[in-house]
């Protein structure tokens, strides 16, 4: 009973203190409520704008990625590549500009050796068609098909040509490979 009797005592004055507020202090804690709740706003707006800030500027430099563009000049032709976002394709563009002898091989293609391997994780395989830069590993050499080639496991897409398909067969002696900038 005398359990009972704290237990019914201690009830009520719970109740008494979180029951007994003024009407002062009820108006504190909402505009303090209302206070932070207008903070919390504006840093969710900041957060939202600085979101589209980051979209913008990732978005702007997947356009850069997505541009990257090379040319293959030899003394009368050129040939424009676009390539793709492969590892590989970012390991050629970083070795350029070259300077090289540029090698016929089977009926279909030309190559050229870069000085370092180039990475072929991430990077997709090619199709063979006329056209398509690829990339032979075993081999290490970057093929510019004029023709179509059957593709293998080894043979790895770096790109399509933009401009001077009709050159790549004509190649011969010293090239130059270069980053493209259009001018």
């Amino acid at each position: 009973m005398r359990k009972m009797t704290i237990l019914l005592i201690f009830a009520v004055l719970m109740w008494c203190v979180t029951g007994c507020q003024s009407p002062a202090s009820t108006q504190s804690i909402a505009d303090e409520s209302s206070t932070a709740e207008q903070a919390r706003n504006k840093e969710d707006e900041t957060q939202s704008q600085e979101v589209e800030n980051l979209t913008e500027s990732e978005s702007n430099n997947i356009e850069e990625e997505e541009t990257m563009k090379i040319s293959v000049k030899s003394a009368d032709n050129e040939i424009i590549y676009e390539l793709n976002n492969s590892n590989a394709a970012k390991t050629l563009y970083e070795q350029l500009p070259l300077t090289m002898e540029v090698e016929p091989f089977s009926n279909n293609e030309m190559t050229f050796y870069p000085p370092q391997k180039l990475d072929t994780s991430d990077t997709p395989l090619s199709s063979g068609e006329a056209g398509t830069l690829s990339y032979y590993s075993p081999w290490g050499d970057v093929v510019m098909f004029y023709d179509y080639c059957n593709p293998n496991g080894s043979l790895y897409g770096l790109g399509e040509v933009v401009s001077g398909k009709e050159n790549i067969e004509k190649l011969s002696g010293t090239i130059t490979v270069s980053i493209y900038t259009g001018e």
